[in-house]
């Protein structure tokens, strides 16, 4: 099967888009900027995560009158740190043992073995001895739309997910960087970080909610109007609008750094394809066979699932995951992802 048009013979918006990369771009380039980018991403994450327990701690104490003065808050504001890492941990953890079984649950994949597909197990096969990685469990998701994951808590316990249409439509070398994408999530632990983002986003969502919830229920509470002594009033005050304001946008700003993060990790995994198999045209193809499928819903996804898949697979989704490059998407534009692969192939 011939490449789409648009990869052999690019366009002029997408020879743009490549002219814009310099001449000496490799994969290796790509995968330590996008690695950095993702770090800060985490680490910037996890401190949101915690000034908003610290910070809703202690704006709580003094709304309820257990922090009468300003030296009263720092216990406050320590129990409230601490209760927000070890809520992190524990909801990871929850998800690090669990998590990828339900996922394939819910995609309704089916495990099969070689006999069963043997190109599409020499292809994985291939990948993962050029990752150095063990061979990953095989599913196949009964829908004619194309697309793909991978899930699994490490790469030990690693599976790669393929749905029938997407089986049927790619040659071997696009199915190589498909698979070859899938395992660079697995070799990166990008299912692992995915777990601990989307916990944290969580976590930050409920004590937010938690937070409205104690002053909505407790409107008679009598610590909250006082000023405390020392004149430490208007610090008071201070702290507590900052907990207010913290309140109503930290989900928001949660949401957008897990959605920055699943980007730059799908920036990742393409370069990490192109490491394993040495040939970026194989993707690129892939990828725009993916922008041009006219079914892209994948009836199992739902919103909790679709930043694990290649592509966006929700049909709402389908055209700003294309050619809009949002804060509030989980995947980067189709058409920026086969620029940067027809980038490290001149």
């Amino acid at each position: 099967m011939p490449e789409p048009d648009s990869i052999s013979a690019p366009s002029e918006a997408m020879r743009r888009r490549v002219s814009a990369y310099p001449g000496t771009l490799t994969f290796h380039d790509l995968i330590r900027k996008n690695k950095r980018q993702s770090v800060v991403l985490m680490i910037v994450m996890v401190l949101l995560g915690v000034a908003v327990g610290g910070i809703i701690a202690s704006a709580l104490a003094v709304y309820l009158g257990a922090a009468p003065d300003l030296e009263s808050l720092v216990p406050s504001i320590v129990v409230g740190c601490a209760v927000a890492l070890a809520a992190a941990l524990l909801g990871t953890l929850w998800s690090w043992f669990g998590g990828a079984n339900a996922i394939l649950r819910m995609s309704g994949a089916r495990e099969i073995t070689k006999p069963m597909d043997p190109e599409l197990f020499n292809v994985v096969e291939e990948v993962a001895i050029a990752a150095g990685l063990p061979m990953p469990r095989v599913f196949v998701i009964g829908d004619s739309a194309m697309n793909a994951f991978a899930t699994g808590r490490d790469p030990k316990h690693a599976a790669v997910a393929i749905t029938v249409g997407l089986r049927q439509k790619l040659t071997r070398d696009e199915l190589q960087g498909v698979m070859a994408h899938e395992m660079a999530h697995v070799r990166h632990l990008d299912i692992r970080f995915a777990m601990l983002m989307a916990t944290m986003v969580g976590l930050i969502a409920f004590a937010c909610d938690a937070f409205w919830r104690v002053l909505w229920y407790s409107r008679g509470g009598r610590g909250g109007r006082r000023g405390g002594k020392d004149g430490g009033g208007a610090v008071v005050l201070v702290l507590f609008i900052l907990a207010i304001l913290l309140a109503i946008l930290a989900p928001l700003v949660a949401r957008i750094i897990q959605m920055a993060y699943s980007r730059q990790r799908e920036y990742l995994a393409d370069a990490g394809a192109v490491e394993l198999t040495r040939n970026p045209l194989g993707l690129a193809s892939a990828l725009q066979k993916l922008a041009d499928d006219n079914e892209p819903l994948v009836d199992t996804a739902n919103r909790g699932t679709a930043h694990l898949y290649i592509v966006n697979p929700l049909r709402k989704m389908r055209d700003a995951h294309q050619a809009i490059n949002s804060m509030f998407l989980s995947h980067p534009p189709i058409q920026e992802r086969i620029a940067r692969l027809l980038a490290l192939s001149r």
